[in-house]
């Protein structure tokens, strides 16, 4: 049978294509073991409420002006319901839940994360802007799924985050 030779070079170049995505998906996946930032550290689900860190959520400051927050995700609230941060900053963000699978989306900016029973998801930011910002639970958990959400405020003065949160 004949084929054109555009038809060949068109041939040639999608089994070209198929056999470059398939090396790059094996080599990432057997070489890189790429896994998610929630699954690094692992938490006892039970302990979440009870746990040294996750017991008491909230805002700590550091000497530099960096910040961690962390934050429980339970069956719909977020733990602290209102969290205060400074600007330009960076602020890790370290969530554990002892129940379901929650998201934990800070809208209109980049923080974004999924939240799973018996890991620690953690992720850092920089918030330019301050102002007032809506976290919101992006993976349905239930019936009361819509009243889990949250406020960041971040405070363009550090010294003005209140010391019951440092």
């Amino acid at each position: 049978m004949h084929v054109d030779l555009y038809e060949r070079i068109w041939m040639w170049g999608a089994t070209a294509i198929i056999v470059v995505f398939l090396i790059s998906i094996g080599v990432t996946t057997f070489s890189q073991a790429f896994v998610p930032p929630s699954h690094i550290e692992t938490i006892d689900p039970d302990e979440v409420r009870s746990h040294s860190e996750f017991g008491e959520p909230g805002v700590t400051i550091h000497a530099d002006g960096s910040a961690t927050v962390v934050v429980q995700a339970i069956m719909y609230a977020f733990l602290p319901r209102e969290i205060h941060v400074p600007r330009g900053q960076p602020v890790t963000f370290r969530i554990a839940t002892p129940d379901l699978i929650h998201g934990f989306q800070i809208a209109q900016t980049n923080g974004n994360a999924m939240v799973v029973p018996g890991y620690v998801t953690q992720f850092t930011t920089v918030f330019e802007e301050a102002g007032e910002y809506l976290i919101v639970c992006n993976e349905y958990c239930g019936i009361g799924h819509h009243n889990m959400f949250g406020t960041l405020i971040v405070e363009e003065n550090p010294s003005a985050i209140t010391g019951a949160e440092r």
